[in-house]
């Protein structure tokens, strides 16, 4: 059980006082809840034996306030226990975010963001009850029957022994269903991680799945997913519908055994009424106990699961790690970077092949080739989105891995392939990754990205929301935005990758004409299928079969009449037959 719960002890060794404090009300609201049983006793006998209306009001008096005390207690260990269990639910949900945060992106390439999501919220829901309700009443069924118990066995060690004699049975029972419901709880959270990623990549893919009419497939999928989850939800149920009338059965049993027995003694003079009515209020008063302890028991075996389950992603680890010392490279990058006899490969399959390659600082490269050539994989390797074999990629001279991270990424200003829009305003998606930027240079940014007119036409201009993932806007306008948010970082660095596919020709002139400006002294690295955005590149390298075939100008590689020529020629046609 330790080993299961080991992820949780640096959260329980902070709150070590809060719990400390828990444990002392527990004790206190136990240790009074003992009496009661012993007080309505001494009241029966007094009733037996006569009493005075004095007495019985004294009698009353005592019960009730031995209850109110009861109840001081008990409400100050909810709200400590409580309280506790939802500050470390707020640690542990920060601590998963940052996680997940440091994560390569590798990462989230084999790993569903659906899954991802129902791990940091339905599961991390469970484990807050672990540490809450169920420590809670875990502690307040243990101590209870612990003074119960000593009660008992001086009232009558006989009938304490018939009372607790279905203990072995609750025991096999206990484990029994314990194990069951283990099983079948990680069996739903993973059924309901994979509901999740569904709902997650069609509110993703609306455009796609409306474009191809599958709405009613779509549903249709849901709905046997659905289907299935609750199958399986049925089936814990109908576990947890049989633990808790089987553990109150065996508790009905052994009450009926002692209300025989006991009831025989007290007729015979054994045993004063008002012992056997203490004894019958201890055995009422373990019934709820024992029903929570059936309780406990399903939420310790479903936050175990989920706990486990979170356990998994914590235990993932970044597979780029900044290893530079501290000052081992001046902050300050000049941007010359060289690629020397580099290979690549994704699981065990090469993608790049003997690269060997110089960027002067402050020159530009463009880089062709078809694709599945290791274009985009190459321009990752720069700001180590994946790392490259050690001592392969340099930038100034150095090994990229002698730059903090920070200081390398912060140079560089990167447009990936894919492009992304956060769910914001125009102005803050701009704006993304500089500290402090006014409106007037998200504009100026806005222009050099040639969208700034578009924006200005916009109802709310900047302020104007951009819909989950830049849905609003149309493929230009994202690349176009993602390009400008490149732009003002003032980056050392800047890739392009692929980064104005969704643009037409006059567009694209038009970012170029701004890029030239932008790109002096700068090292500026373009992807392209277009060779009329590559041809005033400093440098066109052709990637092929992971490898550079041909190096050089556009007028040389021309000139080489080899696959940079056949592209050109392919391009020109068809711009020719587009005129037609």
């Amino acid at each position: 059980m330790f080993k299961r719960l080991q992820p949780l002890f640096p959260y329980l060794n902070k709150h070590r006082q809060g719990y400390a404090l828990g444990a002392v009300c527990v004790l206190l609201q136990n240790g009074v809840a003992v009496l009661i049983p012993l007080l309505i006793g001494r009241a029966f006998d007094h009733l037996k034996n006569g009493v005075s209306r004095q007495q019985l009001f004294v009698d009353a008096a005592l019960v009730l306030g031995v209850w109110c005390v009861k109840g001081i207690f008990l409400f100050l260990n909810r709200k400590i226990v409580i309280s506790i269990s939802r500050e470390i639910e707020f640690e542990m949900r920060n601590d998963i975010f940052r996680h997940l945060e440091n994560l390569s992106y590798s990462f989230y390439q084999r790993t569903r963001t659906g899954d991802i999501m129902a791990r940091a919220t339905n599961d991390l829901n469970a484990v807050r009850n672990l540490l809450g309700p169920a420590i809670m009443y875990s502690a307040n069924t243990f101590v209870f029957t612990v003074a119960a118990l000593y009660f008992m066995v001086r009232i009558s060690p006989m009938l304490t022994l018939y009372a607790f004699a279905p203990l072995p049975i609750v025991s096999i029972v206990v484990q029994y269903f314990g194990r069951q419901i283990h099983e079948r709880f990680e069996r739903i959270q993973a059924m309901f991680s994979d509901i999740s990623a569904r709902a997650q990549e069609n509110f993703s893919a609306a455009r796609v799945i409306r474009a191809y009419v599958q709405e009613d497939a779509e549903v249709a999928s849901f709905e046997t997913a659905n289907k299935e989850y609750i199958n399986r939800s049925l089936k814990l149920v109908r576990l947890m519908g049989m633990l808790w009338p089987t553990l109150t059965t065996l508790l009905g049993f052994a009450i009926v055994l002692v209300l025989w027995l006991g009831g025989r003694q007290t007729i015979q003079g054994h045993m004063s009424l008002g012992n056997f009515v203490a004894f019958l209020t201890y055995m009422v008063q373990l019934t709820w106990p024992v029903i929570a302890l059936g309780w406990v028991i399903n939420i310790f075996q479903r936050g175990t699961a989920s706990l486990a389950r979170i356990d998994e992603i914590m235990q993932e680890k970044p597979e780029v790690i900044d290893v530079a010392a501290d000052g081992a490279a001046a902050a300050t990058v000049r941007g010359e970077i060289e690629f020397r006899n580099l290979n690549f490969a994704y699981n065990g399959t090469p993608v790049l092949r003997d690269v060997n390659l110089q960027i002067p600082a402050g020159s530009s490269l463009a880089i062709v080739g078809p694709t599945g050539s290791g274009k985009s994989t190459l321009v990752s390797l720069i700001p180590r989105i994946y790392d490259a074999p050690a001592g392969s990629v340099l930038l100034d001279g150095r090994p990229i891995t002698d730059f903090h991270l920070d200081t390398l990424r912060r140079s560089i200003g990167f447009v990936p392939q894919e492009t992304f829009l956060f769910s914001d305003t125009v102005q803050e998606n701009i704006a993304f990754g500089t500290e402090q930027s006014d409106l007037e240079q998200v504009r100026q940014a806005a222009q050099g990205a040639s969208i700034a007119a578009e924006i200005e036409d916009f109802p709310e201009q900047y302020a104007t929301m951009v819909g989950e993932r830049g849905i609003t806007l149309s493929g230009g306008q994202k690349q176009r935005a993602a390009i400008a948010r490149a732009i003002i970082r003032n980056p050392r660095i800047l890739v392009l990758d692929d980064a104005l596919s969704s643009v037409d020709t006059n567009t694209e002139d038009k970012i170029l004409n701004h890029l030239r400006e932008i790109m002096q002294g700068r090292t500026t690295i373009f992807i392209s299928h277009r060779v009329s955005t590559v041809r005033n590149a400093d440098r066109i390298a052709v990637l092929h079969g992971g490898q550079i075939v041909e190096l050089g100008t556009h007028e040389e590689l021309i000139a080489r009449n080899g696959y940079y020529t056949d592209l050109y020629n392919k391009q020109l046609l068809e711009e020719e037959l587009a005129e037609v």
